[in-house]
């Protein structure tokens, strides 16, 4: 296992890892809706590119190797939970819903809030998709070999990603004077 080593190569990395820190969160963010997750996703590729720099430092997109690692990390953080919640739910027992004003509160937000929190109720792998697609302006066939996937695979979680992303926006924007809860996320699903 290679680490980062020399002042030249130290700098090299320190330099990249100043400029895609930014780019890394964003991404990481859209992942998991939560800041400090994103901070731990990022350091977390951090440390892995360090591992590899010498290699890394060679790519032609180290960029793009760096958010094909933060994914795979998000999406894996999430597997992880979902057994883990589901092993420590009684069967049967369906988690709290929230109470009506802090639903409310939901939909008083900006749209920005919102739509980061609608995509927050798909799964890990829609979110995945249609981040790598339609935010980060990735092609099929690149979001397809981040992934490890085929390219029908990441056009069919988009289409799927993008109407469900629709309904919980509509459905869940409530009447005037009315609220519902956030939708429950479908974890697991491709």
């Amino acid at each position: 296992m290679q680490r980062v080593t020399g002042t030249a190569s130290k700098r090299r990395f320190e330099a990249f890892a100043a400029d895609a820190a930014d780019t890394l969160f964003r991404a990481g963010f859209l992942m998991t809706g939560d800041a400090s997750e994103a901070e731990d996703l990022v350091q977390e590729t951090f440390i892995r590119l360090a591992r590899r720099w010498h290699r890394v430092a060679a790519m032609d997109h180290p960029v793009a190797y760096a958010r094909r690692i933060l994914i795979n990390l998000a999406l894996d953080r999430a597997q992880r939970w979902s057994r883990q919640r589901a092993e420590l739910e009684p069967p049967g027992v369906q988690p709290e819903l929230a109470d009506e004003s802090a639903a409310r509160a939901l939909h008083e937000i900006d749209d920005l809030a919102e739509f980061q929190w609608a995509l927050a109720g798909l799964a890990p792998r829609e979110r995945a998709v249609l981040m790598l697609r339609y935010w980060a302006d990735l092609p099929v066939a690149e979001v397809a070999d981040i992934l490890g996937c085929s390219a029908g695979t990441v056009k069919s979680t988009a289409s799927r990603g993008a109407a469900r992303l629709a309904q919980i926006l509509t459905r869940n924007r409530p009447p005037a004077g009315q609220s519902t809860a956030p939708a429950k996320s479908r974890e697991g699903t491709s």
